[in-house]
């Protein structure tokens, strides 16, 4: 069976249990960045989805871009093949890009993200 991480750091995160189970996958859901890079080094998932923030003015701003950039930098090593869907404000749409210059982002969506929007990234 094929694995899904959801990375929920905000009550913003779409919930999509059912529709992941529809497709056939397994969830693990994890509430801090620190934990999934934990199981990446140990279990290497098909996809995950996560919330992308920008860092603004905050400790990203400096080193990284955004919350996602130490574990794309920990797929790059450990999980190149997983695909990551990435779940985006409209207003930050114009940083995500910036994402796949450390592993390439398989889908973006703008929130708010359908059950057809998230089943159409993960079939693809």
């Amino acid at each position: 069976m094929k694995t899904i991480f959801s990375v929920i750091e905000s009550p913003t995160h779409p919930y999509f249990t059912a529709v992941y189970k529809k497709l056939g996958l397994d969830e693990l859901c994890f509430r801090s960045m620190r934990k999934v890079i934990k199981k990446i080094k140990k279990d290497q998932p098909d996809f995950i989805a996560a919330e992308f923030f920008y860092g603004y003015g905050n400790n990203y701003a400096g080193i990284n871009l955004s919350n996602l950039d130490v574990m794309l930098y920990t797929l790059q090593r450990y999980s190149p093949k997983t695909k990551v869907i990435v779940f985006v404000e409209k207003d930050e749409y114009q940083y995500v890009d910036s994402l796949n210059k450390i592993l390439p982002v398989h889908a973006t969506l703008i929130k708010p993200v359908s059950a057809e929007d998230i089943s159409k990234a993960i079939e693809v």
